[in-house]
């Protein structure tokens, strides 16, 4: 089975070195590094053929990127979307990386959402790379996602915040998809916990649906 794996805003393929790894030889994955355009239309056109059919993990950005492509129609195997953006289920929810990016930048920016697992080496985007896929994403906004819901698992860290949380789990209940917590993580999980990751896809290319997560929401 193909694994395509999406990167967030201030990361480029390069922040999946650890899932890769830890994946070995024998899974085919891609990791594309991704328009980063500030345009929605473009960056589903850039991800889509290559989602379609396949197993796909996004974080963060690449998390909203993977609700976005299902709700336009692109189904997966099976996807795994880790802290996507809610949009109005949780309209504040990026406000304090935003005020992190204007007082300090690409730096600023990817420590206050990454965490200090985050280093700017991950990442060769510039200022006004940053400044355009936050507008894209603060605008975004969740709808169905069709035949998809059964398929997709949505994932937030047991070390987020309550908002994090909160917007997982509106998020599940308002479009009938399935949230779990992700043990040993917080919102960078591609960075904190990429055994786990990488455990996850391994059992869902070999269909066991057991995984590392704890139970669902109640």
């Amino acid at each position: 089975m193909r694994v395509v794996l999406i990167h967030g805003v201030a990361t480029d393929s390069r922040v999946w070195a650890g899932t890769i790894a830890a994946l070995g030889p024998a899974v085919e994955v891609h990791a594309p590094d991704r328009p980063q355009s500030g345009d929605m239309d473009t960056e589903i056109a850039a991800l889509a053929p290559l989602c379609a059919g396949a197993l796909v993990v996004g974080v963060s950005g690449g998390a909203t990127l993977g609700l976005e492509l299902a709700a336009r129609g692109v189904e997966f195997a099976r996807a795994l979307l880790h802290e996507p953006a809610a949009g109005s289920l949780a309209p504040g929810l990026l406000d304090e990386v935003a005020l992190a990016f204007r007082r300090q930048g690409v730096a600023g920016f990817g420590g206050a959402l990454y965490g200090p697992s985050w280093t700017p080496e991950l990442t060769t985007a510039s200022r006004d790379t940053v400044a355009g896929e936050l507008a894209m994403f603060r605008a975004f906004e969740p709808g169905p996602v069709g035949r998809s819901a059964d398929r997709i698992t949505l994932t937030v860290g047991r070390y987020s915040s309550p908002a994090r949380h909160r917007s997982v789990r509106d998020l599940g209940a308002t479009f009938g998809i399935e949230s779990r917590v992700l043990s040993g993580a917080g919102h960078a999980a591609h960075l904190e916990i990429p055994g786990q990751l990488a455990h996850w896809v391994r059992r869902r290319c070999g269909a066991d649906l057991g995984s590392y997560c704890l139970p669902p929401f109640p």
